[in-house]
């Protein structure tokens, strides 16, 4: 027989499994370390599963614990944090565009979309998986990582940016945007 608060946690928090797989897949940058850490978050829940309120988002939670141990010990593993010059961000490419960024992942994200993405810092990589991938609202984004809902918004205009800049040209070369008009 399965014990009731087992059967509640099954009900709550196993539906989130594969959004849990897919944000750590994009922490940890590879599938066995990925699959490790979702285990090692949902045993971390199922332990705390008392202090989890009905009724309250369970997906949120769940981030929130898989980030955690992710910031405890599986980033050293990986790598040491990097940083980038904030002034070397370029400006978007078309100011027509009102969200070029948002247009460009909602049309195409292939293999080389996915590597930029993995090499953006990882505050900043943290955010876009949230709401870019995972379509995440910045509420829940700003509970999950713990920070405001300003410092989502700020972080996730950055990282669109960063990758704007790294990917101007594959998005040119696979014609999702036209290259610069050059003068005649």
């Amino acid at each position: 027989m399965v014990h009731p608060v087992v059967a509640v946690f099954e009900e709550d928090a196993l539906p989130h499994l594969d959004t849990l797989y897919r944000v750590a897949l994009r922490l940890t940058g590879d599938p066995a370390a990925a699959e490790d850490l979702v285990q090692d978050t949902m045993l971390r829940a199922l332990r705390a599963w008392s202090s989890f309120r009905p009724g309250s988002n369970a997906r949120a939670w769940l981030v929130t614990i898989l980030r955690n141990q992710f910031i405890n010990g599986w980033r050293s593993r990986k790598r040491a944090p990097t940083g980038i010059d904030m002034d070397s961000i370029p400006e978007p490419p078309d100011p027509k565009d009102p969200d070029p960024e948002g247009r460009f992942f909602r049309e195409l994200v292939d293999e080389e979309v996915l590597r930029a993405v993995d090499e953006l810092p990882d505050e900043f990589r943290e955010v876009l998986v949230l709401s870019d991938m995972e379509g995440l609202p910045y509420a829940e984004i700003a509970t999950s990582l713990e920070i405001p809902v300003g410092t989502v918004k700020s972080r996730l205009f950055r990282a669109r940016r960063i990758l704007q800049g790294r990917l101007r040209r594959y998005a040119e070369s696979t014609g999702l945007i036209a290259p610069p008009e050059t003068p005649e």
